[in-house]
């Protein structure tokens, strides 16, 4: 079905919480076109390699179009009323806290206001948490014990003011790339501006370092508590507006410079950067919130801006920044179990009863609710008997992954609002419901810097997909509140939001946009970004800078953080697995990985491990290791690399069910979480590893689904069809056979087979063009996995089984350069035949790394060791496809 082309519209991208504004197109014919807006104050025109893709990804394949009961299809009517009769019986038999809402900060701000509303103030229950618990929850508790408020004290303008700037727990090269541009083009501007990366990885992110510090993993808060003695004994403390400052530093002076593991050398250049530049801005992220002592960590950051005053002002602060595009939003309107409407405290009884006669509601929650892990351990115990998990995939991204798994298989009745038809979560639904995804939704988001923008429409929804706020209400009607849940579009929701932070702001709350309380449509549809607040006493700007916090004091409230070490390991589990994200991919895939150029990159799940630990374990570049957990199991490729220290291999988070079930790295990691914030700690798992030993290794492509029947295999999209990574510890008796099932194709291959070298080679060719094709080995599949994908569909013969192109058809190699599509062997050609000699050069020759620029770090390794080699490096087959840096 073909639409009307339309102008382009101003929209927000849907991924990492920098919130950049996008400038969408489309084609009338389901295409999109997008690109940077120049005139968003979050990008400025810039796009990582991501958001470029969008338009990649908006299509129907794969997206659930219609309600579905027990796998049946429903109508949205018989659905809707069955989901509000179970909750209705469920409340009236056990109690509203029977009830939970599992959400995600990729909902809008209007999706989380009316879930919020109808968990909280009508259902009257508080277990509604959020993945944002997995993400910043550490930085929201670090916040509100710091200043009273979860608020940011600061712009990312700042990281462009500062003289040094300090990113901790942050690979912001990967995984905030527009942010990280941002910083690198100040630094390139202003060469005097200072960055220090603190990382027991090198990342790619230390290519714009003064100063990498390798930290012992777990060590951040006894480094900052150093740092705070520090300024106390060159008399760097601002003693006026802050509180608990000796009981602080009593205990910061009680940690010893031994506990960071860092020479006494590194420390002093930390302490005179840090020191020594007043405008000095710390960014950090999920290197320091996801941990068990991840609040403690915040506040040992926090404490050092508190105590040296350098907050709140232009070029100097603390900066959180968020993983998602509306974890912010979220936080706004009490997404989070232990918190209310636009920063209000469920504990207060005051902001509980303002609430409450906003709302009109009959059974306001008084206490906080069950925060993540714990919800799903209520779960399990059965005491939730309903469950309502919205935009998200619990059963692949939360710690202890399959036990949380079997919980919601074990749970009495559950619904999924989704937008893909599969996750491993929505297998093991009651009832699935389809939901609007980006493109198909209008509302809000808040990105790290408290910047609202616009996500606008820019297609019809596909197939009977609904918003989630539109979902969400109509349950509420259906229970029995059909005036609380009458709004007709998210223009009314907004403003009703916006008008409870009036409210809110009268009680103290940072958070106020109730100047924009009586929006229309109309101005709903032509909203520009802003920052909050927006009320009668503040309008944007910065936090803090006056001495004017939201403590009961009115004074900045430093924290005695005392530094406990991670979960220790043993001889059984003796590794410890850091997790984290790659560059073009996010989340579980469910839209990164529809787009053929983002799957090029880095196209399965891989552990990174340092050369001796290698070499003790037996493992080589290229081969799979199993790792094993007490919670779990995986099987993951190998990467032999220096960018992370012995015994602390580090994993990324992506792959699920549908991807490489054996590379789900939720199911490794403990659900061990920090006291204080409920955020699990996901980048310290005690872990062993071992070879998996493969009786075969095999690559696949194919025009259709391939459907594997064996214990490793991952899989990634191209642009005619898919690519499948394999491996197994059993060989089949029939090789023929298990080909025809793996692609369901009932024609006779093409075949190459050497039995003794244990080599077998299957193309399936129907009408000249190549359909699917198995390469097959006894180690890792060593072909041109480029010119392979390329070939799918097209074209071909007998010459397709070498694997490799002809001598007339150069390899481009494992792609470097996403959004250009550049391959590694065509730099390396690019940088002998043109003597290039500069990432400017290679930009001008290959237009490589001119765009989003995360690749740049990798170019410049490839530049280098073309240079050290001092020749045209040979070109190779290539193996399964892994390179550098991660969150």
């Amino acid at each position: 079905m073909t639409h009307p082309a339309k102008p382009t519209i101003r929209t927000t991208c849907p991924y990492c919480g920098v919130g950049c504004g996008v400038l969408a197109s489309t084609d009338g014919q389901g295409g999109l076109s997008v690109r940077g807006d120049p005139d968003h104050p979050a990008n400025l025109g810039r796009l990582c390699v991501k958001g470029s893709a969008l338009g990649e990804t908006v299509g129907h394949g794969g997206r659930l179009l219609a309600p579905l009961i027990g796998g049946r299809a429903a109508t949205w009517d018989e659905a809707l009323d069955l989901v509000a009769r179970r909750f209705a019986q469920t409340i009236a038999r056990h109690g509203p806290d029977s009830i939970a809402f599992y959400v995600s900060g990729q909902m809008l701000t209007e999706d989380y206001y009316v879930a919020n509303k109808l968990m909280k103030g009508f259902i009257g229950s508080g277990n509604i948490d959020t993945n944002s618990r997995l993400c910043m929850a550490s930085s929201v508790a670090g916040h509100r014990r710091a200043f009273g408020s979860d608020t940011v004290p600061g712009l990312y303008e700042d990281l462009e003011l500062a003289d040094t700037v300090v990113l901790v727990g942050s690979n912001l090269a990967w995984c905030h790339p527009v942010l990280y541009q941002r910083l690198a083009a100040a630094k390139e501007k202003r060469p005097g501006l200072r960055v220090v990366v603190i990382d027991p990885r090198r990342t790619a992110t230390c290519d714009i370092a003064d100063l990498h510090l390798r930290p012992a993993p777990g060590s951040d808060a006894a480094l900052f508590n150093l740092l705070l003695s520090e300024l106390s004994r060159r008399s760097i403390i601002c003693r006026d507006d802050i509180d608990n400052l000796e009981d602080a530093l009593t205990a910061a002076n009680a940690v010893s410079p031994q506990a960071t593991g860092l020479a006494h050398s590194q420390l002093r250049q930390f302490y005179d950067l840090w020191c020594g530049s007043e405008k000095v801005v710390t960014v950090y992220s999920q290197g320091i919130n996801q941990s068990d002592s991840g609040t403690d960590k915040v506040n040992a950051i926090l404490n050092c801006h508190l105590a040296s005053g350098r907050i709140g002002r232009p070029g100097m602060g603390p900066f959180s920044v968020t993983g998602q595009p509306n974890a912010m939003g979220g936080r706004e309107v009490g997404g989070l179990a232990n918190m209310l409407a636009c920063h209000l405290d469920i504990e207060n009884p005051d902001h509980r009863r303002a609430v409450r006669d906003f709302w009109g509601a009959p059974g306001m929650a008084e206490r906080p609710g069950l925060k993540a892990v714990d919800m799903f351990h209520a779960v399990e115990q059965g005491r939730i008997k309903a469950l309502w998990v919205i935009c998200t995939n619990p059963a692949a991204s939360m710690p202890d992954a399959d036990r949380v798994a079997r919980a919601i298989a074990g749970c009495d009745f559950v619904v999924v609002s989704e937008t893909a038809a599969q996750t491993d979560t929505s297998r093991l639904a009651h009832v699935l419901l389809p939901a609007t995804g980006w493109g198909e939704k209008d509302g809000t988001v808040t990105n790290s810097e408290r910047r609202i923008s616009r996500q606008r429409r820019l297609m019809p929804p596909a197939g009977q997909a609904r918003d989630d706020w539109r979902i969400l209400a109509e349950v509420g009607r259906r229970m029995g509140w059909p005036d609380a849940f009458a709004w007709s579009g998210p223009a009314q929701v907004f403003a009703e939001h916006a008008a409870l932070s009036g409210i809110a702001g009268g009680l103290g709350s940072d958070f106020d946009i109730s100047a924009h309380a009586d929006i229309s449509t109309t101005d709903y549809d032509r909203l520009e970004p802003f920052l909050w607040p927006q009320g009668a006493g503040k309008q944007g700007g910065r936090f803090f800078g006056d001495g004017r916090f939201h403590t009961p004091s009115g004074r900045g409230r430093l924290v005695t953080v005392t530094p406990r070490d991670p979960q220790p390991l043993n001889q059984d589990y003796p590794f410890r697995l850091n997790t984290g994200r790659i560059r073009d991919q996010w989340h579980t895939m469910t839209r990164t990985g529809l787009s053929p150029r983002l799957s090029r990159h880095l196209a399965e799940p891989f552990l990174e491990l340092h050369p001796l630990d290698a070499a003790r374990l037996g493992l080589t570049p290229a081969a799979l290791a199993e790792v094993e957990s007490p919670q779990g199991r995986a099987i993951l490729r190998v990467l032999v690399t220096e960018r992370v220290a012995q015994g602390h291999p580090f994993a990324p988070i992506h792959w699920t069910g549908e991807t490489a079930p054996a590379g789900r790295i939720g199911a490794l990691l403990p659900p061990l979480t920090d006291p204080v914030s409920g955020q699990p700690a996901l980048k310290s798992a005690p872990v062993a590893i071992r070879p998996f030993v493969a009786a075969w290794h095999g690559y696949a492509v194919s025009t259709r689904p391939v459907q594997p029947r064996c214990e490793y295999w991952a899989r990634a999209t191209l642009d005619r069809g898919e690519q499948v990574e394999l491996a197994s510890s059993r060989k089949p008796v029939d090789w023929l056979a298990e080909g025809r099932e793996m692609f369901g194709l009932d024609i006779a291959p093409l075949v190459v087979s050497d039995p003794r070298q244990g080599i077998l080679r299957l193309a399936y060719v129907a009408d000249g063009r190549l359909q699917a094709a198995l390469f097959v080995s006894r180690e890792p599949v060593a072909l041109s996995r480029a010119h392979l994908s390329s070939a799918l569909g097209a074209d071909c013969g007998p010459e397709v089984l070498a694997g490799r192109p002809g001598a007339d058809k150069p390899d481009e190699g494992a792609i470097i350069c996403a959004c250009f599509g550049v391959g590694a062997n065509t730099i390396l050609r690019a940088i002998a035949s043109q003597r290039l000699v500069s990432l400017e050069d290679l930009g001008t020759a290959l237009r490589a790394g001119t765009n989003c620029g995360s690749c740049r770090p990798e170019l410049r390794a490839l530049m280098a060791a073309a240079q050290l080699s001092g020749s045209e490096t040979d070109e190779v087959a290539e193996p399964p496809r892994l390179c550098v840096g991660a969150d």
